[in-house]
């Protein structure tokens, strides 16, 4: 049974593939056991671009979710195919603020562009599932952590990534468990 209490909203910012916020959605559901909809797609975020990078900044994206209404949902995962940063990085595959309403994902760096009406790879939506699992875990204020058999562990590259499972370490389920109440995560 999905806690009720906890809504998870996935959108797209810009054109993304309209599979990818469902697959995410259904990641959210199935391994975080709360209850995600998609949600209709918002405007591409040029405010953002960044015209030295010529990336878009996480946390201006981030600032301007946070001040849109979403109506019912608790927390926001935007979707994006843009490449995002944040000062201290040359890259983010996502960003949240600890304990914060948005969270961003990032399809840019995850694999290969697609071409026209070519589908997404599993690859690529996999590496996007478990940003979002991540990221929205921040949102219920879990850290990073140690264990690198831990989805909450960070991810600085591709291959860190593909190594990171879709489970939390013992610690950071009861972290979870907590922050979500008793219950609702497996």
């Amino acid at each position: 049974m999905k806690d009720n209490m906890h809504r998870i909203g996935v959108v797209c910012l810009g054109d993304v593939d309209s599979t990818v916020p469902k697959v995410l959605a259904a990641h959210i559901s199935g391994y975080l056991n709360l209850d995600a909809s998609v949600l209709p797609p918002l405007y591409h975020p040029a405010y953002a671009l960044n015209r030295q990078r010529l990336q878009y900044d996480a946390g201006v994206i981030l600032k301007e979710m946070e001040s849109t209404p979403f109506d019912g949902m608790d927390k926001v995962i935007g979707v994006l195919g843009v490449d995002l940063f944040v000062p201290i990085f040359t890259h983010v595959f996502g960003e949240a603020r600890q304990g914060g309403k948005a969270a961003l994902v990032s399809l840019s760096r995850l694999g290969e562009k697609t071409v026209g009406s070519m589908p997404m790879s599993s690859a690529v939506l996999e590496r996007a599932a478990k940003i979002t699992l991540h990221e929205l875990c921040h949102l219920y204020n879990l850290s990073h952590c140690m264990d690198p058999n831990c989805l909450m562990h960070f991810s600085g590259d591709l291959n860190q990534l593909d190594q990171t499972p879709f489970s939390f370490c013992r610690y950071c389920a009861v972290f979870f468990r907590d922050a979500v109440g008793a219950g609702s995560a497996s």
